[in-house]
């Protein structure tokens, strides 16, 4: 066959050639060509069952040129904005499959099943949440409106999880005839129908607080500045911050405060510690009501004495008992060695029950039989009841002498092996709300503490200017000296430091 029939013409050629080279060439029409070949390429046609058709009746492929950049490549205009999508919309649903799926992986992105549970993976992400929101907000002043906006929304997420944790209640259902039938419905949970509200709006009480830090007579500035800055407060003032480096400095005017400003961060304290209070007590309780772990149990010491230690042994085991003359003669100087001490007793006291309900059990299985026994046994429970009383008051008194103590041992084996998703939602939303109370509290002793150094000091100097003047004042030996510049009085909140966010056993990724 001959090849001339097949082939294009020259002037064929030529007008394909300069169609090439013309100005109105776009890159998508080769791209447009290409796909067409392809797509004919994949279709059935008959020609497809002809296996003897000989290749040189096949046309030649056609000859690309190439392609010189900025004079034959036309880009496209820009999609209207009608046609693009909705970013915001899309990052975050994006977003709510990212942290549903880590949930649901219980925090294993290898997939093999050693993630945690369900209870220890949400209370670790409410946890980084709000380590996220609040962990760089060193000052008072409102929180940002992108922040703000992602605590709510996550949180709702989070939260939504209690929704599906019911319990049927009896309910009385009347007919439209006639009669009335009772009929099981389903409830939230008690423990969430009751705290789930109130934490809710504990966390709404925390975040108006914050938001009326506005506009307002203090500021502050970097720890640099304040070096060279010599009209600052004294320098004994700058002494209690030196364990706080990493926060900035609190300024206030020349002559303080005024007392509308000072009145108003008294009452913003007052609200704070009651909000304080009750996330402390919503903490507790649920605690209190989680089961203590087997693997807790398994790890307590063998005796009492390794419990305590011969000190607090001896003294809890004596007949003449005092928990205040106690806790006054053990060194609670640090936080470290106060915690230690909690350790110990809580050790002691669950080692006692433990005790108890070991020995009970024996005696069930002795019978009567062993009856001279069991009454020697019966001295011995009625012993590690008391004992047990007696070192359970003690660590109650020393939770109330040291309220932000941070969580004991036993505290976070709860959280660790806890299996319930309500009770972990509810512990790790009130823990958050109550670290969050205690920062606002911190940060307002800091403030008041400058303001009394700065009004002392002023005191100071005019009294100093009237001496050198020759005047006398009959109160001029009365020097101004606010409670809250006392240095027992501001230890109380700086060695609490670490009370911010209380440490889980598996340690949040920030914060």
């Amino acid at each position: 066959m001959d090849s001339s029939v097949i082939s294009p013409s020259d002037d064929e050629f030529e007008d394909l050639q300069s169609c090439r080279f013309d100005g109105s060439y776009s890159l998508s029409a080769d791209v447009s060509e290409s796909e067409s070949s392809n797509s004919s390429a994949g279709t059935f046609s008959p020609l497809d069952l002809d296996l003897n058709l000989d290749l040189e009746c096949l046309p030649p492929p056609p000859i690309m040129l190439p392609v010189v950049g900025g004079r034959h490549v036309t880009i496209p205009a820009e999609k209207s904005d009608w046609d693009k999508p909705e970013w915001h919309e899309l990052s975050e649903a994006e977003l709510m499959k990212e942290r549903f799926a880590k949930l649901l992986l219980g925090e294993d992105m290898s997939g093999e099943g050693k993630g945690v549970s369900t209870a220890l993976a949400i209370s670790n992400s409410i946890t980084n949440l709000a380590a996220g929101v609040f962990g760089a907000l060193w000052k008072l002043e409102p929180l940002a409106p992108e922040e703000k906006s992602m605590w709510h929304r996550e949180m709702e997420w989070l939260l939504c999880v209690s929704d599906s944790i019911v319990e049927l209640i009896p309910s009385v259902q009347e007919f439209p005839g006639s009669g009335s039938f009772e009929i099981m419905v389903t409830q939230q949970r008690s423990d969430l129908y009751v705290n789930l509200p109130a934490l809710k709006k504990l966390d709404a009480m925390l975040i108006t607080i914050l938001d009326g830090f506005h506009d307002t007579e203090f500021y502050y500035v970097h720890r640099g500045i304040l070096v060279s800055d010599e009209d600052s407060c004294s320098p004994s003032s700058h002494r209690p911050f030196e364990e706080k480096w990493w926060l900035p400095f609190p300024k206030v005017p020349a002559n303080g405060l005024s007392e509308e400003t000072r009145k108003r961060l008294q009452h913003c304290k007052e609200c704070t510690h009651q909000i304080f209070k009750a996330a402390v007590a919503i903490n507790s309780n649920v605690l209190s009501e989680m089961e203590v772990p087997q693997v807790y149990l398994e790890s307590l010491p063998k005796s009492e004495k390794a419990c305590l230690g011969e000190t607090l042994y001896r003294c809890i085991t004596s007949d003449q008992f005092s928990p205040d003359c106690l806790l006054d003669y053990l060194d609670l100087s640090s936080e470290y060695t106060t915690l230690e001490i909690a350790n110990r007793i809580e050790n002691a006291v669950h080692f006692w029950r433990l005790k108890c309900q070991n020995t009970k059990l024996k005696n069930t299985k002795m019978g009567s039989f062993w009856g001279s026994t069991v009454k020697g046994k019966a001295g011995d429970i009625e012993k590690s009841k008391l004992f047990a009383h007696r070192a359970d008051s003690l660590l109650k008194n020393l939770k109330l002498h040291f309220p932000d103590l941070p969580q004991t041992a036993l505290d976070m084996s709860k959280i660790q092996h806890n299996k319930d998703v309500g009770q972990s939602i509810l512990e790790s939303y009130s823990r958050v709300l109550e670290s969050l109370a205690f920062y606002i509290m911190a940060r307002i002793d800091d403030l008041l503490y400058v303001d009394d150094a700065t009004k002392q000091r002023l005191m100071t100097e005019s009294m100093a200017f009237r001496n050198r003047r020759g005047f006398t004042s009959p109160t001029s030996d009365k020097i101004f000296l606010s409670s809250s510049l006392t240095e027992s009085s501001y230890n109380s909140s700086v060695n609490s430091e670490g009370k911010e966010i209380k440490p889980l056993c598996k340690p949040a990724s920030i914060w």
